[in-house]
Order: C-alpha cells, then sequence, then structure tokens
C-alpha cells in the first residue's frame, strides 16, 4: 500500500512539476537565517472519519472533496515562533529593517512561565499558544513573507496524514510500527523532540502523529460530521472552547492515536494563568500543542485574508 502511494505521488509531482506554482518550495523568513519546507497536497476526495463505535464523534463516515494547498513538512518550531513572540529578538537577528505593519503588529505577551516546560527549544515545536496566538503567528508571516498562511482545516489535516490510506494510520494498522513514525509515550522520554527524525509520510509530512497536537481551524461538535459540507467544510470557531485539535502527542499512548482521532481545548488549560481575563495567547498548561501551516493552492482575495486574520480574540474569564 506504502510503495503504490508513493508511486502515485511520484506520477503527481511529475505531472505538477512543470508548473512553479505548485511544486515543494522553502519559505525563508526575509532577514533571516530561519526558513521552513511546504509539500503540495493535491485536490482530491476522501472518506472522512469513522464508524468505530468506542469513537461516535467520527462518525458517519462521510465523503469530502478538497482543493489543493501547501502543509509544512513539520510543525512550526520555536525558531519561527520566538522571531514573531519577541520583536526585540526579531530586531537583533533581523539583517533588514522592519516593515510598519510588522512593526506595529500586536504580539503576544512575554509569558511568565517558561513556556518549553524545561524541554529546550533548538529544533522543536513551538508549544502552549492559543489557536488566537496560533493565527496571529501566521498574520506576521503574511506580513514577512506575502503568503497567506493559515491553519488546516480539520479536514485538510484528516486527508493530508492519511496520505490516500483509509487504515488506522498513513502506513496501516500495526501499532507496534508507530515508533518508526511518532514520538509517543512510549519512546519521547516524556519531552518533545527535534521533527523531521521520524519517517514521514507519504507526501513529506513528519511527526503527523505524535510529538505534539497541532491546531486546527474548527470548532468541535460532535454531531458536525452527520451535517458537513462535501466541499471544503469546516465549522467555524464561533466560540471560545472546545476547538479541534489532531495528531497525539509526546505522552499519548500508541492506542490514543489514528488519523481520524478528534481531541479538543479545553479551559483547564489556563487553570494556573492567574490574570482576568485570562491570557489570550498563551495555555500555561497546555505543553503539547502546537501549530502546523497551510498554505491553500487559490489564494483568497486581501478582504478575505483580512478578515480570516482580525477576528477580535473571545475573552476567557
Amino acid at each position: 500500500m506504502i510503495i503504490l502511494q508513493i508511486f502515485i505521488l511520484a506520477i503527481f509531482y511529475s505531472i505538477v512539476g512543470s508548473q512553479e506554482s505548485f511544486e515543494p518550495y522553502t519559505q525563508e523568513i526575509p532577514g533571516t537565517p530561519v526558513a521552513f519546507d511546504m509539500v503540495p497536497i493535491p485536490a482530491g476526495s476522501f472518506f472522512m472519519g469513522s464508524d468505530e463505535q468506542a469513537f461516535p464523534d467520527q462518525g458517519p463516515r462521510h465523503r469530502v472533496e478538497l482543493d489543493g494547498f501547501w502543509m509544512g513538512t513539520h510543525e512550526v518550531t520555536w525558531e519561527a515562533f520566538e522571531l514573531f513572540l519577541d520583536k526585540n529578538y526579531e530586531l537583533a537577528i533581523t539583517e533588514i529593517p522592519l516593515d510598519d505593519q510588522v512593526d506595529g503588529l500586536t504580539r503576544p505577551s512575554l509569558p511568565y512561565l517558561d513556556m518549553t516546560f524545561g524541554m529546550g527549544k533548538e529544533g522543536k515545536p513551538a508549544i502552549g499558544m492559543t489557536q488566537y496566538g496560533a493565527i496571529q503567528f501566521c498574520r506576521w508571516l503574511y506580513l514577512k513573507t506575502g503568503n497567506f498562511y493559515r491553519l488546516p482545516t480539520e479536514a485538510e489535516w484528516e486527508y493530508a496524514a492519511g496520505a490516500g490510506s483509509d487504515a488506522t494510520f498513513f502506513f496501516g494498522t500495526d501499532l507496534e510500527k508507530l515508533e518508526d513514525y511518532a514520538w509517543i509515550q512510549s519512546n519521547s522520554n516524556g519531552s518533545t523532540q527535534k521533527v523531521g527524525l521520524k519517517t514521514p509520510n507519504p507526501w513529506g509530512l513528519y511527526d503527523i502523529y505524535g510529538n505534539v497536537m497541532e491546531w486546527t481551524a474548527d470548532q468541535y461538535d460532535p454531531q458536525f460530521y452527520a451535517q458537513s459540507p462535501t466541499k471544503n467544510p469546516i465549522n467555524p470557531s464561533l466560540k471560545l472552547y472546545p476547538r479541534v485539535v489532531r495528531g497525539g502527542h509526546y505522552d499519548s499512548e500508541a492506542e490514543e492515536i489514528s488519523t481520524t482521532r478528534r481531541y479538543v481545548s479545553s479551559p483547564k488549560w489556563k487553570q494556573l494563568d492567574p490574570q482576568i481575563p485570562k491570557s489570550q495567547w498563551w495555555f500555561p498548561e497546555a505543553p503539547f500543542i502546537g501549530i502546523r501551516l497551510v498554505r491553500p493552492f487559490h489564494s483568497p482575495s486581501a478582504e478575505e485574508i483580512e478578515a480570516y486574520y482580525s477576528r477580535e480574540p473571545i475573552p476567557d474569564y
């Protein structure tokens, strides 16, 4: 099955290879030594969810059609996120003057806790940010690069993670093989790990399972699949909780992870936060949540992009 998927992907790349607009690429952050890789995820359809009785919120299994998009080969690392987090650090490391829009951008409050939770930063995924914080990082990146980056929808994440397979994992159903592809409880030593060290899925995505959970754009609704539109579905985030995260993390057991498994954000992730209202930027008890970027093949209008980035955060009391 994996060999077939790789063969199909090779054909896909040969078809689009002459189209410079839809190839794998490296995104440099101008004026800095920081860069990250993006791979194209082809447009297509798949059956989303599962009909496992143990997880009723994953059903009913239903067909979804998606436009093409690029996705980050790995989760956003501290090297990139810290440039957004700390303007003084960005000024110190950037070789060119900051654009006025970048200079005036509202940024996260510097955390009063060690948001690495003692696990380190070098080459490791940035963690602990809220969904709002993740979206504002995308805004900063858009202003820096001119490319529209956003969070994946739940459907995009599942489609990309499965890479054409309808099994429990993109590599099949054998739980014992998960350690070859993911940092989980049994092999992580209780910590996040450097990205890109495990075997990627056939579409070039590293750590799509494990290491850290990844934000999606969707509001969590256990009944959404029963009424989901077929084309490019998204359940808009209109409430603060719960929102969908995917993929499992470094402290997840193998049995807790699958391509279709849905997890949800929780106000418990801010219980230690003494502020009223609580921080719109940080979850001081969520060392397991991070970001993976998406860039749609068909970029929205400037008005749509601004509407995506400019939504006000919902107060969290």
